[in-house]
């Protein structure tokens, strides 16, 4: 099936991060021509006239299924927080996994991201609803020591299986989590790194989170997170760690050493008022690829790729009293291309380009908020300006899930209802 999409801003995220001014044309699943008019028969037309196509984004750090607890654990102590939060999540359901998936990957497309990448138990659960999404899910079921988990059975063997069963599942790569080196013995993240590597599959993890959480581990190892991992060869080109804001400079070499990335959770951080600034600057002189992940609904309330992309860039130039670093052509990487290559689809996806999946997104260039609109400024206004209320069409993978702001793939109206049953079962109690 021939998709053209006319006449539109095009902003590729290619090697040169040109913006082009023309048509983008799809054969099933990927891109085919990005730029010239297309003169041939398409099956179908979208005229996107002085509208902007730009690559799906790729949030590449979440707890998808927790979108049915917003609202919560808002507005308290971190210890507090934590201690409501596990009481929940320790009695969570299959349908309640499933409705929470939907209803998280419903805000996701709607906002402009096509893929992410989750860390989460029940991973199987999370993969059917996202396959019925039409989105994409690079799935890490969680893996901590057995005698700090809930799940039946060894949370590493799940993980395995999870894999080995779900490698062939269209738009789901399945993928190692790891907790935390709070839950996580040496053991355990040698064993996550080991089946990572067997796999090639990525490994997403919780790092230098918290200063408590630093200090502690100092404690009881006489090293830092991230030097006691590194010691320990569990870092790797595959890891992800999301957070990272409690860093030494030698923790941060370390992990370019490894060419790991980082999912940088500016919102989350800032509302669980857990301190720490992800040393983002250090992280790209150094060579560690920078992402951003909105983490999940409960530390986030969100799953909005551009407001995150503009907080990051907001903190960071705060922060450093410097408005030059986190340029908006940095940010826009860090959302789209940056977090391709931390899922390891950099090849694939993260950019517009012939030969690359349809992973497109079209802003509405009419929106008032992204005028006045020009070659000039138009990387600008994506990252400053707009918001997911300015996303009209998405495809994934050639898959059209959001056609001119409605979604295609789900029942909305029977997720939404759900979701408030579900709220009320977990939280009411």
């Amino acid at each position: 099936m021939i998709t053209a999409i006319r006449n539109a801003w095009i902003v590729t995220q290619d090697a040169q991060r040109r913006v082009l001014k023309g048509d983008v044309v799809v054969d099933g699943e990927r891109i085919v021509s990005v730029g010239p008019a297309y003169n041939g028969t398409a099956d179908r037309e979208i005229d996107a006239t002085g509208d902007i196509v730009m690559p799906g984004m790729v949030n590449t750090h979440t707890h998808i299924a927790m979108s049915v607890m917003k609202g919560v654990v808002d507005d308290l102590l971190f210890p507090d927080f934590l201690a409501k939060t596990f009481t929940i999540d320790s009695d969570r359901t299959d349908e309640d996994l499933d409705v929470g998936t939907r209803l998280g990957c419903m805000e996701m497309m709607r906002g402009g991201t096509t893929t992410f990448m989750d860390l989460y138990y029940s991973e199987d659960v999370i993969a059917r609803a996202t396959q019925a999404a039409g989105i994409r899910g690079v799935l890490c079921w969680c893996v901590l020591d057995e005698d700090k988990t809930t799940q039946k059975g060894s949370p590493l063997q799940n993980c395995r299986r999870f894999i080995e069963t779900h490698s062939d599942k269209r738009k789901i790569v399945p993928a190692v989590g790891l907790q935390g080196v709070y839950v996580c013995n040496e053991e355990t993240c040698i064993g996550a790194k080991a089946l990572s590597d067997e796999k090639e599959a990525p490994m997403n993890f919780h790092l230098s989170e918290t200063r408590g959480e630093v200090n502690d581990h100092k404690r009881q190892t006489g090293m830092r997170p991230a030097e006691w991992l590194s010691s320990i060869g569990a870092l790797g080109p595959r890891a992800v760690s999301a957070h990272s804001a409690w860093l030494t400079l030698r923790e941060v070499r370390l992990m370019a050493e490894a060419g790991m990335s980082v999912s940088s959770c500016p919102a989350s951080n800032m509302k669980l008022a857990t301190g720490g600034v992800a040393p983002i600057p250090e992280f790209q002189k150094y060579g560690v690829n920078v992402s951003i992940g909105t983490d999940g609904s409960t530390t986030n309330n969100t799953l909005d790729m551009f407001a995150e992309m503009r907080l990051l860039g907001l903190l960071q130039k705060s922060s450093r009293w410097d408005a030059t670093v986190t340029p908006a052509q940095d940010l826009l990487d860090f959302a789209t291309i940056n977090g391709a290559k931390a899922v390891g689809m950099e090849k694939d996806i993260g950019s517009v380009e012939p030969g690359k999946y349809a992973d497109l997104v079209i802003l509405d260039g009419k929106a008032p908020n992204l005028r006045p609109l020009l070659q000039e400024n138009i990387i600008a206004n994506i990252v400053y300006s707009g918001n997911s209320m300015n996303v009209k069409t998405v495809l994934c993978q050639g898959d059209v899930v959001v056609d001119d702001t409605k979604i295609t793939t789900l029942d909305t109206e029977d997720v939404l209802a759900k979701s408030e049953d579900m709220w009320r079962s977990l939280c009411l109690r």
